[in-house]
C-alpha cells in the first residue's frame, strides 16, 4: 500500500519533509514513526482522533507506530495553538490522566500483533530523570534563541506573553524525538499542523547529534480540521466531544457526526473512516442526487462510533436515535433512556400520585397550571410518545419506561426526563 498517496488522496497531508526522499524511504520497508499525546485532561477528545487514526493507517500499511504519552511534557504545557498560558496541573493528576490516556490509545492501535506491533511509550521515563546542567550543556546548546522565536508556536504568543516554561516545550519535544530514535530507531514524527515547528526542531537536533550526523529524518503534519460554518471542530453547545464514553455518551457522539454539514461530510469520511476512496465517491454522488437523505452522515456516524466505542455501543446509539426521532421509546432499556436523555432537563418525583398538570410544572416543561392546561389542550404534550389530551390524567395511569421513567415532550424538540424514587 502506498500510504503517502493514500494520505494525500484523503487530504491528510499538510506539510512534510522532502517528498521524494520520504516516498523512497516508505517504499523501502517498515518505518517507525511517532505522535505524542499530552495528558491535559482525563480523556482524549476528537481533536486527537485524527492523528490516532493516521498512526493506525500507518500500522495497517505495515509500519510501526509509537503512541507517546506525554507524562513529562504534560507537566509543562505545549504553547502550540494556544493564545494564553496553560494551567500547570499537579504531577499526581497528570500521572492519573496519563494512565487513562494509555488505555484509550490501546483501544485503537494493536500492540500485540506479531507483525508491526505498535509501541506505547511515556516521555516521563526519560524527561523525569534529566539533570538540568547536563541537559542545558548537551541539548540546550543546539537551539539558537532566534530560531526558536521564529517558530509559529512561539511567535504567535509573543504579544500576549509566553513563560520560559512553555518556551522550553520545543526543546523537550525535540528531545523526545531524539530519545525515540535512539531507543526504537524512530525515523518520523507526525502531528497536527501546529506541531510543524516542533517537528523540524527535533529533526535538526537529531542531525546535530554527533552519533546521527547526516542521518535522514522525516516529518509530516495533518491539516487543522475546520468546519464550513466557522464553528470550531469538536465543540458542541454542551461542550467538548470526548472519546471517553463516560464524558460523551456513544449516543451523543453518534449524533455529533450525524449533524455534520453536507459541505463537510465527505471530507470527514475521508479523514475519520477507513472506507475506500471508491466507496466514498459513491456516497458523494448520493449527496448530489438525494439531498436530504443524509446517507453520508449516517455512514460517517456509524463508522466513527464503531471505531471509537465498538459495535455494541453503536447498536445502542442507533436504537436510541430511532426511538427519539422515529418513535419507540417503550423499547428502550433504563440505561438507554439515561444515555439518550442525559442532557435534557430532568426531575425526580417522590409522590407518583400527582396529576399531569403538576407533573409538567415539576418537570419544568411549563411555569404555571394555566400554561400546562393550555399546552395539553392544544395537543403539544406527549409522554412516552403518546399525546396527552386530558388535563385530568393522573401519573399512575401512564406506563413508565422500564418501570422507572417518563419522557415528556413539549412540541417537537423540548424533552424532559422524569425519574421516580418508588
Amino acid at each position: 500500500m502506498d500510504i503517502f498517496r493514500d494520505l494525500q488522496d484523503r487530504g491528510l497531508v499538510y506539510q512534510h519533509t522532502d517528498e521524494e526522499t520520504l516516498r523512497k524511504r516508505l517504499a523501502q520497508g517498515p518505518i517507525t514513526l511517532y505522535c505524542g499525546f499530552d495528558p491535559t485532561a482525563d480523556s482524549l477528545h476528537i481533536g486527537s482522533l485524527l492523528p490516532i487514526l493516521v498512526l493506525k493507517r500507518f500500522q495497517l500499511a505495515g509500519h510501526i507506530p509509537i503512541a507517546l504519552v506525554g507524562g513529562g511534557t504534560g507537566l509543562i504545557g505545549d504553547p502550540s495553538g494556544k493564545v494564553a498560558e496553560r494551567t500547570l496541573n499537579p504531577q499526581a493528576v497528570v500521572e492519573q490522566w496519563a494512565t487513562k490516556i494509555k488505555a484509550q490509545l490501546e483501544h485503537f492501535l494493536d500492540f500485540e500483533t506479531k507483525e508491526s506491533p505498535a509501541i506505547l511509550a511515556n516521555n516521563y521515563d526519560w524527561l523525569g530523570s534529566l539533570q538540568v546542567i547536563e541537559f542545558l550543556r548537551d541539548i540546550g546548546k543546539n537551539f539558537p534563541v532566534g530560531t526558536m522565536l521564529a517558530k509559529d508556536s512561539v511567535e504567535t504568543r509573543m504579544d500576549k506573553g509566553i513563560s520560559y516554561t512553555e518556551f522550553s516545550y520545543m526543546i523537550l519535544q525535540s528531545y523526545d524525538y531524539l530519545k525515540l530514535n535512539e531507543i526504537y530507531g524512530c525515523e518520523m514524527q507526525v502531528g497536527g499542523s501546529d506541531q510543524w515547528g516542533n517537528i523540524t526542531a527535533g529533526i535538526d537536533l537529531i542531525r546535530r547529534n554527533s552519533v546521527n550526523q547526516g542521518k535522514e529524518m522525516y516529518g509530516l503534519t495533518m491539516p487543522l480540521v475546520m468546519k464550513s460554518d466557522g464553528v470550531k471542530f469538536g465543540k458542541t453547545e454542551s461542550g467538548t466531544v470526548w472519546l471517553d464514553a463516560e464524558k460523551t455518551s456513544p449516543y451523543k457522539f453518534y449524533q455529533f457526526w450525524m449533524n455534520t454539514d453536507d459541505r463537510d461530510v465527505i471530507k470527514f469520511i475521508k479523514f475519520f473512516t477507513f472506507l475506500t476512496l471508491e466507496e466514498i465517491a459513491v456516497l458523494e454522488e448520493g449527496i448530489e442526487k438525494e439531498a436530504g437523505k443524509r446517507t453520508a452522515q449516517r455512514t460517517l456516524a456509524v463508522e466513527v462510533t464503531r471505531i471509537v466505542h465498538g459495535q455494541d455501543a453503536l447498536d445502542r446509539a442507533e436504537r436510541i436515535s430511532k426511538a427519539l426521532f422515529g418513535g419507540g421509546l417503550s423499547k428502550l432499556s433504563a440505561m438507554e433512556v439515561e444515555e439518550g436523555f442525559s442532557q435534557v432537563p430532568s426531575a425526580t418525583i417522590d409522590h407518583p400520585q400527582i396529576g399531569i398538570v403538576d407533573l409538567l410544572i415539576q418537570a419544568g416543561a411549563v411555569t404555571s397550571k394555566r400554561q400546562a392546561r393550555e399546552a395539553i389542550e392544544s395537543g403539544s404534550i406527549y409522554i412516552n410518545d403518546i399525546r396527552v389530551t386530558d388535563v385530568e390524567t393522573s401519573v399512575p395511569q401512564i406506563e413508565r419506561l422500564d418501570g422507572k421513567y417518563l419522557v415528556i415532550r413539549r412540541g417537537k424538540k423540548n424533552y424532559y426526563l422524569i425519574k421516580f424514587n418508588q
